[in-house]
């Protein structure tokens, strides 16, 4: 009887021995994705999924092994998805792609989550995230205004759930501005806020007392003067010499409006907003020129949509793009280290050349390198 238990136990020590020896030849990167797969996103996330499979083709390493799991936009069935990851021994996930997914995901331990999402506050410990944030933007901004050497900047930013995002990025970056002022998205509040602001009402009234002044007066060339001043708005000037706008489409251009129409110009003062994706409806916008804003590298973006295009007949989205760079990222990861414990290597410095641009890794962070653009007269401009 002690011989069979004997045998019995040589067998399953061997039998452990060479398991464990098969995973250590075997040598994966095993990634798990949390992706809208089903549901009212789904086409968002298959395309996600396309951009990571266009990456590992580029990649062309039998190293890498992906795993995807459907989330629904639904931040249960994303905790549940992301429990399963976890049982099958991976401990780094691409995504999930929306903020409000990852709600539970600080229950699911030893598992690092790369989102998607820009936001960097109130994040579960466990979640990186991946996007476009504010501080990154911010600090190019930043850069623009130095090389500008531009002294007085006012930051505009509307009242919405964003706020704290933008000032923990104006904190970061270390920008200089002026003074804050928060305003309402509604047409007719804005374009009184904006008035205020601008001091418009004391420069209009600027005008009127300087043309009452100037026709009670006996200078000779009074008619060539008061008819020059009629072609103005105000008289004054405003005190900044650019402006941040951190607002998005729609918004954003009404905005500008309201700055238009209390005689303030993107011709005398900077208009800087924040990335806006290449939005083609603000290059024919010409009256609100020039406007310029930070962004990711347009000629890698242009590249990427060719080669998604090409190989799956579809236009992708931005979120592709950053999923193609995010695969790139892990495995050039994994060859800095070995392939082993890539997730803890987002606590080291590191920097990494993607199609975005330059990631820069540290402390669980990820900040972007990012480019810096000018519309005018119809066209896009590269600055830096």
């Amino acid at each position: 009887m002690n011989k069979i238990f004997i045998i019995l136990f040589l067998l399953f020590v061997n039998f452990i021995s060479t398991g464990n020896q098969t995973f250590a030849e075997d040598n994966k990167i095993r990634i798990g994705l949390l992706l809208p797969l089903s549901g009212e996103n789904a086409e968002l996330g298959k395309q996600v999924l396309k951009a990571t499979r266009l990456a590992l083709n580029d990649i062309n390493s039998d190293k890498i092994e992906i795993y995807p799991k459907d989330t629904q936009s639904n931040p249960n069935i994303t905790l549940r998805s992301a429990i399963e990851l976890k049982q099958s021994g991976i401990n780094l996930v691409v995504g999930p792609i929306f903020y409000e997914n990852l709600e539970y995901l600080d229950e699911v331990k030893d598992i690092t989550f790369l989102s998607f999402t820009n936001r960097t506050l109130d994040l579960p410990k466990n979640v990186i995230s991946a996007g476009v944030n504010s501080t990154s933007q911010l600090k190019t901004i930043k850069k623009f205004i130095e090389l500008n050497q531009i002294k007085k900047t006012i930051f505009l930013m509307p009242n919405l759930n964003y706020e704290s995002e933008i000032k923990q990025g104006i904190k970061n970056s270390k920008i200089k501005t002026f003074k804050k002022y928060y305003y309402d998205s509604e047409p007719t509040k804005l374009t009184k806020q904006i008035e205020k602001i601008t001091n418009y009402e004391t420069r209009k009234q600027n005008l009127i007392d300087e043309i009452t002044r100037i026709e009670n007066s006996e200078d000779p060339n009074k008619e060539r003067k008061i008819e020059n001043l009629k072609k103005k708005y105000t008289l004054g000037k405003v005190k900044f010499d650019s402006v941040i706008i951190a607002d998005f489409d729609e918004s954003l251009k009404s905005v500008i409006t309201s700055l238009l129409y209390t005689d303030v110009s993107p011709k005398d003062k900077y208009f800087i907003t924040f990335n806006q994706w290449f939005n083609e409806s603000l290059l024919i916008e010409s009256g609100s020129h020039p406007i310029y804003y930070p962004s990711i590298n347009k000629k890698n973006l242009e590249a990427f949509e060719k080669k998604f295009s090409k190989k799956f007949n579809e236009n992708p989205n931005h979120i592709s793009l950053l999923s193609y760079d995010l695969i790139g990222l892990i495995y050039y990861l994994s060859l800095k280290n070995n392939g082993s414990q890539i997730n803890k290597a987002f606590n080291s410095k590191n920097s990494f050349k993607g199609k975005i641009g330059i990631f820069d890794i540290e402390n669980n962070k990820i900040n972007h390198q990012l480019n810096f653009y000018k519309i005018e007269k119809g066209s896009l401009k590269k600055i830096f």
